[in-house]
């Protein structure tokens, strides 16, 4: 599942990101959302995230769990 709709995200969700430095190579980072950035309730680049780590980035999946 993508990462552009503000709905379908919320925080303990784990998510796939793209961090701003890594957008040129579309690099994922994993990780755990501690909560959300963005306000609106869609973005066509995905919704931006804080994960628990602290890391900041645009949801680029939504891990499903098996």
């Amino acid at each position: 599942m993508n990462g552009q709709n503000r709905k379908d995200i919320y925080p303990g969700l784990e998510v796939d990101i793209i961090l701003k430095k890594d957008q040129r190579s579309g690099k994922l980072t994993r990780g755990i959302v501690k909560n959300l950035l963005t306000s609106a309730s869609f973005h066509s680049r995905g919704i931006k995230v804080r994960l628990e780590d602290g890391q900041i980035g645009r949801v680029a999946e939504i891990v499903e769990e098996d």
